[in-house]
């Protein structure tokens, strides 16, 4: 249950775009086409769930043992860079289409902050579903992750859409681009704080 309640939690309540509002530039600059935007989704959905993983063993098993709590931000941003640069050869290799769309794109995701605000969060957030709060596990941390960055592709790709409707839309000149899209986004945080009671 207490899964279910960190998947739901992240995904809809505390979306990291929507609610947290980290990782907004890939999320304003990738989402003119869905095609775009669900090929970024899956890079960062990656990228968060293994860079947590990483990050999480890192700090438990290296860092506090020995007392190097305070290299958390240069050592998790070097394992980012390190697991994005790994993103990126793939994805050169596998779908050159996909790595040309993305362009600037893909190595932004290594200064992306939605990436190291999950696996800074992993390691400092005492969750308390369902009992008293604790620092999360491995299991559990591994879940959160993966449901953040699902909860980012969700919000990314609703948004795309949405961006692609709009463009065939007639939007007042003084609203076309970017100021229609922060008050459609405006307007899918106000919709998202709909789930706040549920968790």
């Amino acid at each position: 249950m207490e899964y279910i309640l960190i998947i739901i939690s992240a995904i809809f309540v505390n979306n990291i775009l929507l609610a947290q509002f980290l990782g907004i530039c890939p999320f304003l600059g990738v989402s003119n086409k869905l095609s775009t935007a669900t090929g970024m989704s899956g890079a960062v959905c990656f990228v968060i769930t293994l860079a947590t993983v990483v990050t999480y063993l890192l700090n438990n098993y290296l860092l506090v043992p020995f007392g190097l709590e305070f290299l958390q931000t240069i050592s998790f941003i070097l394992v980012i860079a390190a697991l994005v640069q790994m993103v990126e050869i793939v994805l050169k290799k596998i779908s050159p289409s996909l790595y040309q769309a993305l362009g600037i794109f893909l190595p932004l995701i290594t200064t992306n902050c939605a990436v190291l605000g999950v696996a800074l969060t992993v390691v400092t957030k005492e969750m308390a579903f369902g009992g008293p709060a604790h620092m999360m596990n491995l299991g559990e941390a591994t879940v959160y992750a993966f449901a953040t960055s699902l909860g980012y592709g969700l919000a990314m790709c609703l948004f795309a859409g949405l961006r692609e409707h709009l463009a065939m839309n007639d939007v007042p000149k003084a609203f076309k681009g970017l100021p229609i899209a922060l008050i459609t986004v405006s307007i899918m945080a106000m919709a998202f704080l709909g789930f706040s009671g549920i968790v």
